[in-house]
């Protein structure tokens, strides 16, 4: 799958970002509203790249919305919020890790440049989220994380996954608050049912589909 896709109604533009080569998507339609997730740019010139993307395209970003907060999702949220005014949705019960981001970044030997901003719009299951005339609905789906979410747009068969499911893999749950046994279950009981044709951009790697997953992920 290219780093820019274009369903019926929405363009999705991928950048990879970081050390930890994270994925940060841009959703937007044709009026020109988006929506920024995960924002994961680490260095200036990564920022610069967001930027650029969202002016020389005329983009007004009217939701930052972080999947999860594991510290490669989240590098970029106080420059998002400043650079566009708008505020992290997440999900509540991933917000200690924000407090711990610091503490995060010296485990892989980074310097946390400035601290994530808390949360500011709690999202949970069931939740909308509108861009124009796009609905994603949003589904926790805990294990890689206790906050994971998922972003579902059921009329145009796509979703963001952050890190609970991959190409071929799942979220790693050996983190704080990961459990194996809660990520498969909601990956089964929430995932697996929508149509096979879904596409799934995930947090890290190419994007897949629920149909194949369904027939070749050795974890499922």
């Amino acid at each position: 799958m290219p780093p820019w896709s274009d369903t019926n109604n929405m363009k999705i533009k991928q950048f990879t970002f970081s050390p930890f080569q994270e994925n940060t998507y841009v959703a937007y339609t044709d009026n020109l509203e988006a929506m920024i997730i995960d924002p994961g740019c680490y260095s200036t010139a990564e920022e610069n790249q967001l930027r650029a993307f969202i002016e020389s395209n005329g983009l007004k970003v009217v939701h930052l919305v972080n999947t999860h907060l594991h510290l490669d999702h989240a590098f970029g949220n106080s420059f998002v919020e400043e650079t566009w005014s708008v505020l992290t949705s997440a999900h509540v019960e991933d917000a200690f890790w924000l407090k711990e981001m610091a503490g995060q970044c010296r485990m892989f030997g980074l310097e946390l440049h400035k601290p994530a901003p808390m949360i500011s719009n709690e999202l949970h299951e069931g939740n909308q989220i509108r861009v124009g005339a796009e609905t994603f609905e949003v589904l926790h789906v805990p294990g890689h994380s206790p906050g994971s979410i998922v972003m579902y747009n059921a009329k145009e068969h796509f979703l963001f996954a952050g890190d609970v499911l991959f190409d071929g893999s799942i979220g790693r749950t050996d983190l704080q608050g990961g459990n194996y046994s809660q990520l498969i279950k909601g990956i089964q009981e929430k995932l697996l049912v929508l149509p096979d044709e879904t596409v799934v951009y995930p947090g890290h790697g190419p994007a897949t589909t629920i149909g194949k997953e369904k027939a070749t992920n050795p974890f499922l």
